[in-house]
């Protein structure tokens, strides 16, 4: 297998787990089983974001593309491959910040608006169960 479609593999794996850490929430509506994955995952991506620190998934995409004999870079995936399709400037610490702080705020709020939906069904099944006679 090629090392060069190695790296676009994990190039690939890089922005499927990143779309997971920012939407994954609104997966976890339809599917709340699903907050044993999510919540990890969202977790490690706003530390990544917070500490300033590089994903493990960058330096194995530039070794996989050093071992094509292409070149890698240095910056991080999102300052690649995602800023300069979303922002025309480069990736500030200010802005590094405010979209852990963004994924970070949307997260909590999808996850408060489900554990306040669950208690609503649970109060509501056991004013039923009450209604009904049971103890």
């Amino acid at each position: 297998m090629s090392y060069r479609l190695l790296a676009d593999g994990v190039v690939f794996v890089h922005f499927l787990f990143i779309a997971f850490v920012v939407g994954g929430g609104l997966l976890v509506l339809l599917w709340p089983r699903l907050a044993l994955l999510h919540i990890p995952a969202a977790c490690w991506g706003a530390l990544i974001e917070l500490s300033g620190w590089i994903c493990p998934l960058t330096p194995l995409e530039n070794g996989f593309r050093q071992a094509a004999g292409e070149a890698g870079y240095q910056q991080s995936f999102i300052e690649y491959y995602l800023l300069p399709i979303i922002y025309p400037a480069g990736l500030t610490r200010g802005l590094q910040l405010a979209m852990a702080a963004a994924v970070i705020v949307i997260n909590l709020f999808i996850y408060g608006w489900l554990m306040h939906r669950r208690r609503q069904a649970r109060s509501r099944a056991e004013q039923a169960g009450n209604d009904r006679g049971f103890p």
